[in-house]
C-alpha cells in the first residue's frame, strides 16, 4: 500500500509533463499548417535573462527574507505578549512570500535589460 504514494506521484508529474509537451506540439504543428512563420516560437527567448540569474536572486532574496522573518519574530515575541507558535510561521512565511514578490519584480526588471 505505501508504494502508491510513490507510484501515483510519479505518475501524475509525468501526465502533466506529457499532457504539456503534446499540447505545445499540437499547437506548433497548427501554426505551421497555417502559413506562420518558425521564428514565433522563438520570439521571447532571446530577451529573457538568463536563468541562472534569475534563480540566484529569487534564492538570495529569499534566504534573505526568512532571516528577516526569523529576526522580527524574535523581537515580536520578546517585546510583546503575542504567542511565540502563531507569530513565527506567521512572520516568516509572509517575509519569504514579500521577497519573493520583490524577486518577482526585479525579474522583470532584468528581462527589460
Amino acid at each position: 500500500m505505501e508504494i502508491l504514494i510513490p507510484i501515483s506521484m510519479f505518475l501524475a508529474v509525468f501526465g502533466i509533463v506529457y499532457l504539456y509537451l503534446s499540447t505545445r506540439n499540437k499547437e506548433r504543428l497548427a501554426l505551421i499548417e497555417k502559413g506562420a512563420d518558425a521564428s514565433i516560437f522563438m520570439k521571447g527567448k532571446s530577451h529573457t535573462a538568463p536563468i541562472w540569474k534569475v534563480l540566484i536572486l529569487n534564492l538570495a532574496l529569499l534566504l534573505m527574507g526568512i532571516g528577516i522573518g526569523v529576526f522580527i519574530a524574535m523581537l515580536l515575541t520578546e517585546y510583546t505578549t503575542l504567542d511565540e507558535d502563531a507569530v513565527y510561521p506567521a512572520i516568516i512565511f509572509f517575509m519569504a512570500g514579500a521577497s519573493l514578490f520583490l524577486g518577482f519584480k526585479m525579474t522583470k526588471e532584468l528581462d527589460k535589460e
